[in-house]
Formats: C-alpha cells, structure tokens, sequence
C-alpha cells in the first residue's frame, strides 16, 4: 500500500491531460501508480515530467546505453518498483538482453559492452562515494563526448531522485511490471 494514495479515476480534465502526458505513447495502459500520486502537486509534477521525458526522448545516449544506467541505478538504490517498469517497458525494446537486466542487480562483467561496464562503474561509483575516480573519470572520457557525460551525470541523478519517491512512498509494482530479481 502506498504512502500516499494514488489518484483514481474519474480525474478532472486538467489531470486526466497531465497523466496523459506523462504516459506519452503508452496511453493505453493505465497511468502508473508513480505518476497519479505525483500529480497530488501538479506544480512539481508537471516540472519533473518535462525533465524526465526529456532525458527519455531526446538525449544523446544510445536507448540501450540510458537503460543501463536506469537500471543499474534502480538496482543500486533498491528501487524494485522502477527497475520493473523500466525492464518491462524499455528492457529488451532497447536491445538489453535478458542477461543485462538480471546483471543490473546481481554483477555479471562479462554481459556488458565496454562502454555499458563504464556506466555501471560510473554509477556503481556516485552511488558509493557521490563522485567520480579519476580512473573512471578517465575511461568515460575516452568512450562518450561531453555532452552525454553530462547526460549520464544527470539521468544518474534522476533515477536516484525517482528511486528516493517510490522507495519512500512504498509503492506498489505495477502489476504488468518485469518481477525485480531475487537478491
């Protein structure tokens, strides 16, 4: 049971258009849970969905190389809730195999590419110490341009602020949602 309880149906009109634009091209389906209790503040919501669907749609990173980094950082903070929406929806979609998604939560070194290695290390890294080595530094420079370290610095951060919401409101998985793996 969440903390707080999501919105239900009928929504007012200005609800039921937000939700809508959080849900983009998965309209069908209904709103996630995450997102009917955030718009409770539709000020607040409707700031984060401008970040949050920016970083989804128009980054720079490769869709595989960005669900490395959700994921890693779901499974890094323990957030089962937004590791199985991702899993579910963007997951094998992005090229992620079975193998990478359950290496997200339990290592696996070998089932990465090394460009997806560096990003868990980058977040294995800023979630243990909120920073950077200068090795791992180093080896994100070589691999990525500044612009989608940047990118990754921030999704990083996102996540982390997303894990931090559903963690502590308790949220429920989505019932369609990709079961977190056992730890």
């Amino acid at each position: 049971m969440s903390r707080i309880t999501p919105l239900s149906p009928p929504y007012p009109a200005e609800t039921e258009a937000a939700l809508s634009r959080w849900m983009g091209p998965a309209r069908e389906r209904e709103p996630l849970a995450l997102f009917r209790v955030l718009e409770h503040h539709p000020e607040l919501a409707s700031r984060m969905r401008v970040l949050g669907s920016g970083l989804l749609v128009h980054g720079t990173l490769p869709a595989a190389e960005r669900e490395t980094v959700v994921q890693r950082v779901c499974a890094r903070a323990g957030c089962a809730y937004e590791w199985g929406v991702h899993a579910e929806v963007f997951g094998e979609r992005v090229g992620l195999t079975a193998r990478q998604l359950r290496a997200t939560v339990h290592d696996d070194a070998d089932a990465w590419t090394e460009r997806q290695a560096t990003l868990v290390r980058v977040v294995d890294e800023l979630h243990d110490g909120v920073d950077l080595t200068d090795s791992t530094w180093a080896a994100l420079r070589a691999l990525f341009e500044e612009p989608q370290i940047l990118e990754v610095l921030v999704l990083a951060g996102w996540y982390r602020t997303i894990a931090y919401v559903a963690n502590a409101l308790r949220l429920p998985a989505e019932e369609w949602a990709r079961p977190y793996p056992e730890v």
